[in-house]
């Protein structure tokens, strides 16, 4: 009794969706043959189909996703339409069926509104007549329980696993994936077949099988998912090989380009090169435009591993070194397409294989160069940069606030993160604080009291946003020692500086700092290209303070000669840039 009361609970466990089922039959089905993240190629694509297939529509799905069906039909009618197109090869083998509510606005035919109108009658499709066709290879027949029992025990471990995945990704199955199929996998089984219009045995055929597993690979199906082997680069893979397509070779990388409005990228990387050239690599890829900053970075002494986010992109970049040869590759991915950006990768990562071979590094070298560009690449780059200088041993930076308003990240020298501090719209200071210990090799010996008129003056700062790659020296004399409407805290000067400069020290002949040479007014005031304005020494010296922050007094006597004079100021001149 025991026994038959266990059977009838597992019974009714499987059967038990069915009888709810029965009682609300859905009222029509369609069957979804292709989806794609493009409105344009989903238009073109049903067009096609609508040429030699009736009952074409097509329906937003949500995501950013467009998709092509046939129907509405009776349930009955769309398993029919399902297996005569697909055994007449008319439509794809992952085609399946699907339910109204999984179905969004109509944008095919244009201006037409059918998911309301009920099931029409399906086609049945003929053989033209007299001619002769090569017979199609047939669909596995349906089968009954104890043949798609049968079925089962020939699948491995992990096809069984497979399954049982496909069925967690559907979201049927939560619970341990196995391989075994107990009371959990089969109870999923049936919901499952419920739910694509199957009869809920609880034991899934061939047939339904091969669907399940359509179902969940649709993802890696609908960007085309084939294996690549580049035999230059020695690298074979799978790519999304309908959305990227081959474009250069500039090394190290081997470049798969945008093939579709998606905006996917691929790159393989191959390079001959020992640990100092891996660590190379792994400082590069983080300037470039494809990496964002925000994101996860790992570095071991034979691999490096990069994610970003940002700027509508996500990116995965992956290296290795083995035996004096770098491979690896980066994807790009638009954001807001997590689910099949994450199969893709994983495909990717999961079929990686170094290849004999490696890139020639004289590949495509008649490729335009660009100081702007790194193998290809755009490099990343700020709004843009000023000047700042130190004011102490631990790295504290004095600029002014318009070169760090609005920014979501600070830099000094484009490589060290910065915070700031304290800032004054008033006086036009900033103070930042480097997140990590720096070494200036000079600071700032501040003047006390005011400059002396006509006194000669240098301003060091990065007159060109950095491209020069150090501070320079610009030359001038002491105009007045206060402002144009007698302020008591600015000096003008006669000197002509380039926007690069602002923020930069204002130095007399011995090296001692008069000030911070103070950016253009931003009023619309035009003044003479010559007069400019520092803020004095004073007030930089109050500000800091304010902050506890210990500063340096010159008291040199002596004139320095010009490359002594060049050499102090480029030691304690900084380049600070403003990052989106």
């Amino acid at each position: 009794m025991k026994r038959l009361f266990a059977a009838v609970l597992l019974i009714f466990t499987v059967f038990a969706p069915a009888v709810s089922a029965q009682q609300a039959p859905p009222d029509v089905a369609w069957v979804q043959i292709e989806a794609h993240p493009s409105l344009t190629v989903a238009q073109n694509r049903a067009r096609d189909y609508a040429a030699q297939l009736a009952d074409v529509n097509g329906f937003s799905l949500g995501g950013s996703w467009y998709g092509i069906v046939l129907g509405p039909y009776t349930p009955d009618d769309a398993r029919r339409v399902l297996q005569v197109y697909r055994a007449e090869r008319q439509i794809p083998r992952d085609s399946f069926l699907v339910q109204t509510r999984q179905l969004g606005q109509q944008f095919w035919p244009v201006g037409a509104d059918i998911l309301n109108r009920g099931a029409v009658t399906a086609p049945v499709p003929q053989p033209e007549p007299e001619t002769q066709v090569e017979a199609p290879t047939p669909e596995p027949a349906d089968e009954t329980p104890s043949q798609a029992r049968r079925g089962e025990q020939l699948l491995t471990r992990d096809e069984r696993k497979d399954l049982q995945i496909a069925l967690q990704a559907a979201g049927f199955y939560n619970s341990t994936i196995d391989g075994a199929f107990g009371r959990g996998t089969r109870r999923s089984m049936a919901e499952w077949q419920i739910n694509n219009q199957f009869e809920p045995t609880g034991i899934l055929t061939t047939l339904q099988r091969q669907t399940l597993m359509d179902q969940y690979n649709a993802p890696l199906i609908s960007v085309g998912m084939r294996r690549k082997n580049d035999l230059k680069a020695g690298i074979g893979m799978e790519m999304p090989a309908d959305v990227v397509r081959f474009s250069r070779y500039e090394p190290p990388f081997a470049h798969y380009d945008a093939a579709t409005d998606l905006g996917a990228r691929v790159l393989l990387i191959s390079q001959p090169g020992d640990q100092r050239t891996l660590f190379g690599l792994y400082d590069i890829m983080q300037t470039l435009k494809i990496v964002p900053l925000d994101g996860p970075r790992e570095r071991s002494k034979d691999r490096f591993t990069l994610e970003g986010r940002g700027n509508g992109i996500v990116s995965y970049t992956e290296a290795r070194l083995t035996k004096g040869e770098i491979k690896g590759f980066t994807l790009v991915w638009p954001q807001g397409d997590e689910a099949r950006r994450t199969r893709v990768l994983a495909a990717m990562k999961a079929s990686f294989d170094r290849l004999d071979g490696v890139l020639d590094p004289a590949e495509g070298g008649d490729q335009p160069q660009n100081i702007d560009l790194v193998s290809g690449l755009q490099v990343r780059k700020p709004k843009f940069s000023r000047s700042g200088f130190f004011v102490d041993k631990q790295g504290t930076v004095v600029t002014a606030v318009s070169t760090v308003s609005g920014c979501t990240r600070i830099t000094l020298d484009h490589e060290y993160d910065a915070t700031l501090v304290a800032s004054d719209p008033t006086s036009g200071l900033a103070i930042l604080k480097p997140k990590q210990a720096l070494a200036p090799i000079s600071v700032a010996g501040m003047r006390i009291g005011k400059p002396v008129l006509q006194a000669k003056v240098a301003v060091a700062g990065y007159s060109y946003g950095g491209v020069l790659g150090a501070a320079t020296l610009t030359f001038g004399t002491v105009a007045d020692v206060k402002g144009l409407q007698g302020e008591t805290n600015i000096s003008r000067l006669d000197l002509t500086p380039l926007p690069g400069d602002a923020g930069g020290p204002v130095m007399d002949e011995q090296g001692g700092v008069l000030g911070m040479l103070a950016p253009s007014p931003e009023n619309g005031q035009r003044l003479p290209d010559d007069v400019s304005f520092l803020t004095d020494a004073d007030t930089i010296r109050d500000a800091l303070r304010a902050e506890g922050v210990e500063i340096q007094t010159s008291f040199a006597a002596r004139t320095l000669a010009p490359d002594d004079l060049s050499r102090l100021a480029t030691g304690m001149t900084v380049l600070v840039s403003c990052w989106d």
